[in-house]
């Protein structure tokens, strides 16, 4: 659903300087390349038509969902959910982590079933109801490890289906429910797109090389311009809000969404991996595509709660 950075390595999916190695090859059989301001070539890390193709399409998924019958578009998140949990689960079993994966399974379905249908009272109660049930599972395995288990296996309850249960939740608000999480996906998306070309033409600074080399503040500069002027266009234009909620909406999204990025990488860092999966082509494992909605989704519901009347 967003958009990717080509430029990105090991670490995840960066905005940044990407590698600046010759494109003239590239040049003469594609026709063009991309060059920064001081004539240095840039090179793609993915394959980029690919990556645009697979992400128009998967768009096109959840547009489609939510404009036919919306109670599809749980459907579309409960198979995106248990995609984004088979991947942790392999992250975590090359580090001989053993995540409760049927509790999971089970309880991640009910929590994003339980927001569409029954709001934060049924997410919540859902996800209390699953946090028991994931350390009961895990007794039956003995002392040796249960801490390292039980704690990764609450982390995956929270990083994927509580923080896409928001998305429903959005939904939820009676009349703009859908224009609602339109938004929040145009201004998450405008993070990506603003912040990748800043930072393959202009990215000089790291923002964080322990954790993230290609990332730079000139990319987080590109995002947070973008961020912002498609919170204001989209929050006005869709929800007929004031254009200060759209500027909020901007900021705030930007820097979770970026946030969200870091997670991604300390995760894939962490367990060893490059990419989280191969699902989609071009870009890698599902969780690789969202982890900037992922983050940037509950400080989205947040905002538009707060500062953006339903209609």
């Amino acid at each position: 659903m967003s958009t990717p950075d080509p430029s990105a390595d090991d670490s995840g999916n960066d905005n940044a300087e990407p590698r600046a190695e010759s494109t003239a090859g590239d040049s003469d059989k594609k026709g063009f390349a991309l060059h920064k301001p001081d004539g240095q070539p840039v090179r793609a890390g993915r394959n980029l038509p690919l990556a645009v193709i697979t992400g128009v399409a998967l768009g096109a998924l959840v547009l489609g969902s939510l404009f036919t019958f919306q109670w599809t578009f749980v459907v579309v998140l409960s198979a995106g959910f248990l995609l984004g949990l088979r991947e942790l689960w392999r992250a975590f079993a090359a580090q001989e982590t053993k995540l409760a994966v049927l509790p999971l399974a089970v309880g991640g379905i009910t929590m994003l079933a339980g927001a569409y249908f029954g709001g934060t009272r049924w997410l919540f109660g859902a996800l209390a109801l699953t946090a028991i049930a994931t350390l009961v599972w895990r007794l039956a395995g003995g002392a040796n490890g249960y801490l390292r288990d039980v704690g990764a296996s609450l982390f995956t309850l929270v990083y994927v289906p509580m923080m896409l249960a928001f998305w429903l939740l959005m939904l939820d608000t009676d009349g703009d429910g859908r224009s609602r999480l339109i938004v929040f996906i145009i201004v998450t998306i405008a993070s990506d797109i603003g912040g990748y070309f800043a930072g393959i033409f202009f990215g000089r600074h790291k923002m964080a090389p322990t954790i993230s080399p290609n990332k730079t503040w000139e990319g987080f500069a590109g995002s947070m311009l973008t961020c912002v002027v498609a919170g204001v266009l989209s929050v006005v234009l869709l929800l007929d809000g004031a254009y200060w909620a759209g500027i909020v909406l901007g900021a705030a999204v930007c820097v979770a969404a970026i946030l969200g990025d870091l997670i991604e990488s300390v995760i894939k860092r962490d367990t060893g991996v490059k990419d989280m999966g191969s699902f989609l082509p071009g870009h890698g494992g599902l969780l690789d595509r969202l982890d900037s909605l992922l983050v940037a989704g509950p400080v989205a519901w947040l905002v538009l709660t707060l500062l953006v009347s339903s209609a």
